[in-house]
């Protein structure tokens, strides 16, 4: 977490919009208890004129007068690092926001008042009045990735343009992926979150329909049970962070003339594993020839071919086959999932579920023979 300054007056106006009244700081105290008090009472105002890091990670007693009135706060915020799922701002944000709304809805626990933030110019800013956070994104031209391989489905060949974007998407993935990280913890919770997060593994196996005729609870907790074994070898696997998109699909690819594209929703953070995006891109390559053969031949074949093997190619990634298979089996559930994909032909779905049983058995992946693992 980087430091910020806080301005003493910045300090001073953001209590009072909160308290809705006129203050004097006369004191801030770390709740530590052996800590010397900050800043005293001298004439009418704070020692100094700066906060370096104001309260991170240490909450902070402000005594002070309200409208001439003795009171006393808590200021606290969350301490950065990696692990216990504080790594990012919003984490630690997220955290605050539910601790803002539920303190006040269990009887003798203290009370929230406000929950803000820091902004990089050293203000506080209220957010307790927040009815829900939004996301103001520019507008860009283009069309989704999709809608080519809809047409190469229904049309049966491939052009050469076609060939040129899925080049271009694969140089793209072997350029951001060689910008590698540092944080063992990190990598362990882009593992872990793979597998129990609300948008991970388990939390699409939830979304499907109670005793799925096709997918089972029997067969759901097998599958879980497959990835815990995963998870304790991709563990060993922690210097492959990497900068990566995290949800690298045809929706989130948008095309203009030639190889010209722009990416969506980079919405599952900076830094994971390479095999994510390679995964969650060539996928769909198998699923639009099950959609329009039964199995992996032709001009899907042919992409899949070209994207992996420059790929391969391009970064000399020995290890990837031998940790892609559990990224097939999160994106394989997501495209067989009828919640997603409500159209999707029940045979499909079959293959899939044999697709996901095979990455949960095998050792290393054989991207030249995608096939043998749709019987």
């Amino acid at each position: 977490m980087s430091e910020v300054t806080v301005q003493r007056q910045a300090l001073v106006q953001y209590l009072e919009a909160a308290l809705s009244g006129i203050v004097q700081v006369q004191a801030l105290r770390p709740l530590t208890g052996d800590e010397p008090t900050l800043a005293v009472k001298e004439s009418g105002s704070l020692r100094g004129h700066d906060l370096k890091a104001f309260g991170y990670g240490q909450p902070i007693q402000i005594d002070l007068l309200l409208d001439g009135i003795p009171r006393s706060y808590v200021f606290s915020t969350m301490r950065g690092g990696r692990g216990f799922g504080h790594d990012h701002m919003a984490d630690r944000a997220g955290t605050l926001i539910w601790a803002h709304d539920a303190y006040g809805k269990l009887a003798r626990h203290v009370k929230s008042l406000d929950v803000g933030f820091f902004t990089r110019e050293g203000q506080l800013q209220s957010a307790g009045r927040a009815e829900e956070y939004f996301l103001l994104v520019e507008k860009v031209e283009g069309t989704a990735y999709r809608v080519d391989l809809e047409r190469i489905r229904t049309e049966g060949n491939v052009a050469v343009s076609d060939f040129d974007r899925a080049r271009a998407l694969s140089e793209y993935l072997a350029k951001i992926h060689a910008v590698k990280g540092q944080d063992v913890q990190l990598y362990f919770r882009r593992i872990r979150d793979l597998i129990g997060h609300g948008e991970g593994i388990m939390g699409i196996l939830d979304g499907y329909p109670v005793d799925y005729p096709l997918l089972p609870s029997k067969q759901q907790y097998l599958v879980e049970s497959g990835c815990m074994a995963w998870r304790h070898y991709l563990k060993a696997k922690a210097k492959r962070l990497s900068i990566v998109h995290g949800d690298f699909h045809p929706w989130n690819i948008l095309f203009r003339e030639g190889t010209d594209f722009t990416l969506l929703d980079r919405s599952r953070g900076e830094w994971g594993e390479p095999a994510d995006d390679i995964a969650a891109l060539s996928i769909n390559f198998l699923l639009f020839s099950l959609l329009r053969s039964g199995h992996m031949e032709g001009p899907f074949q042919e992409l899949f071919d070209l994207f992996y093997g420059e790929y391969l190619e391009r970064t000399h990634d020995l290890e990837l086959n031998s940790v892609i298979p559990l990224f097939y089996v999160f994106r394989a559930l997501v495209i067989a999932s009828p919640r997603w994909y409500p159209d999707l032909p029940e045979q499909v779905r079959v293959k899939l579920f044999r697709f996901v049983r095979a990455m949960l058995r095998i050792e290393q992946f054989d991207h030249k023979d995608l096939n043998q693992y749709l019987v």
